[in-house]
């Protein structure tokens, strides 16, 4: 059973991706679908790009062993924040400036909307260090469910996995993504809501499982009774973090502020904010609560030897073959939608943004085009190369760089990018210091840990204080250096002020 469903899925996946070759023509075709995605291919598009195996065996397992079941706050963060919040302030913004400055990329909008070209070759590689170990570290997620699966070597889950991402995302492009994103969408919202019932059933039900937890006491986190069904946990600060990095972050996010490039008009905008919002309480919210009850299972885990990725697979070992099934279509459906989210970003990152143009002058749309899967086949290959020596040699520093990675990105685009949707007067030197603040602050944390204060020493915490620093940053450093170009200003903000001609019932006409 669990052999038919994956092959069954792996040749839905790959049909799609040879069907939509006929949208990957061109780079604006390849990379944003041609700007014409409906909101229920968007929406699904953000969300499985938002939550990976990462999250479903690493974070909820991690978070939920420490929190209880106080960790479903990061799901609620993540669905109103991460989504609700990221679509209204920034997805109309980014559509209308982004074609209005004719970007496909992050880099590329901010060399043009700044008219500088230094600042869009450092973005470019700022996003090319920090994503490649980002796209690794997806792997993880599989390699114990698959152990406990199949009696297969890890090595050939990571190639197999790595070759249908790059056969559907070569072939069609955003378009293929887009559509495999919905359809794993649709798996990882049928999975995890089954995957809860059937875990929780085993424990007695919902109150039967809260009421287990509520037993539970660990004397090196709190001595206070029923701390891990409290309603905050054991530890609120940390936590608080949490919720911001992993809801914060997907504002400066490449792969994830790219999807409003993509998007259709105002009408899917409306519909995606409000699809994406449910499918982040239904899947980030589900994942951390059923991670919060992992301490139930602890007569069957050992942390100290085998890790916190441990905790997850675990609570589903006991579970019935087709239940397991469906759980590895579900990890393996979250791993291959953000992998191939970020290596189409990381593809036309390098391509359109430090190739073309700045190394090959005067580049065409099909040499763009094919570098562009050749950079895919290279990114994919390196990913799942280092994937190999974590597994092989034990390696931890792969998995700890993904929280790193989020943290760099994110710190360092957030800011500059949301404030030059709206204000005029960000300045190029604002968003260099912004840059060189979150990417050497994630850096140095990744060397020099033991050095930071005690909050600053998890990665998560100072990934959460260098996106918030950037807020302050950005404003102040503006305040201090040398106005941006008017002229290349309001050109920039012009495209606010076109007038267009709608139904009464978008907006209300004047008396």
């Amino acid at each position: 059973m669990k052999i038919a469903l994956l092959v069954l899925y792996f040749a839905l996946l790959i049909g799609i991706g040879l069907y939509c070759r006929k949208n990957a023509t061109d780079v604006n075709g390849f990379v944003l679908g041609g700007r014409s995605v409906g909101p229920w291919l968007t929406a699904f598009a953000y969300g499985t790009s938002y939550f990976s195996a990462v999250v479903f065996v690493g974070y909820a397992g991690q978070f939920g062993w420490r929190y209880g079941i106080a960790a479903t706050w990061a799901g609620i963060g993540n669905a109103l924040i991460g989504s609700l919040m990221a679509w209204f302030i920034l997805g109309r913004r980014t559509r209308i400036m982004s074609q209005h400055l004719d970007s496909a990329t992050m880099p590329q909008f901010f060399g043009k909307r700044f008219g500088s070209t230094s600042l869009k070759i450092g973005a470019s590689i700022i996003i090319f260090i920090f994503m490649i170990p980002y796209t690794a570290s997806l792997y993880n997620g599989l390699s114990r469910l698959f152990g406990m699966a199949f009696d297969i070597d890890y090595s050939l889950c990571i190639a197999l996995m790595a070759i249908l991402t790059a056969i559907y995302v070569i072939a069609g492009g955003y378009m293929a993504t887009a559509i495999n994103d919905f359809i794993q969408g649709l798996v990882m919202l049928v999975g995890i809501s089954a995957v809860i019932y059937a875990v929780l059933e085993s424990k007695g039900g919902f109150m039967g499982a809260l009421d287990g937890l509520a037993r539970i006491t660990d004397e090196k986190v709190a001595n206070t009774p029923g701390i891990f069904a409290s309603f905050f946990g054991p530890d609120p600060l940390n936590l608080l973090f949490v919720v911001i990095l992993t809801s914060l972050g997907t504002w400066g996010l490449p792969q994830m502020v790219q999807k409003f490039y993509a998007i259709k008009n105002e009408q899917s905008i409306q519909k995606g904010t409000i699809i994406s919002t449910l499918f982040a309480f239904v899947v980030a919210g589900g994942c951390y609560f059923l991670g919060g009850f992992g301490r139930l299972f602890s007569d069957q885990i050992d942390i100290a030897a085998n890790g916190f990725d441990s905790i997850i697979p675990t609570m589903l070992s006991g579970l019935s073959a087709g239940m397991i099934a469906l759980v590895v279509i579900l990890v393996l459906s979250a791993s291959m939608s953000t992998l191939s989210s970020l290596v189409i970003a990381s593809s036309s990152t390098l391509t359109i943004d430090l190739v073309s143009g700045t190394i090959v002058k005067n580049m065409s749309q099909s040499a763009q085009v094919l570098l562009m899967r050749i950079l895919i086949v290279v990114f994919i290959a390196i990913s799942a190369f280092l994937a190999l020596v974590q597994y092989k040699s034990s390696v931890n520093f792969i998995a700890q760089l993904m929280g790193i990675s989020w943290g760099a990105m994110a710190g360092a685009f957030l800011a500059p990018f949301m404030y030059s949707l709206y204000s005029k007067k960000v300045t190029t030197a604002s968003c260099w210091a912004c840059f060189l603040f979150g990417t050497i602050l994630m850096t140095a944390n990744m060397f020099i840990r033991p050095e930071f204060p005690p909050i600053m020493q998890s990665p998560i915490n100072s990934g959460a204080i260098a996106m918030l620093a950037g807020l302050i940053i950005v404003p102040v450093v503006s305040l201090f250096t040398p106005a941006p170009d008017k002229n290349l200003v309001d050109q920039a903000f012009a495209c606010y002020d076109k007038e267009t001609t709608v139904p009464q019932s978008v907006a209300l006409g004047k008396k």
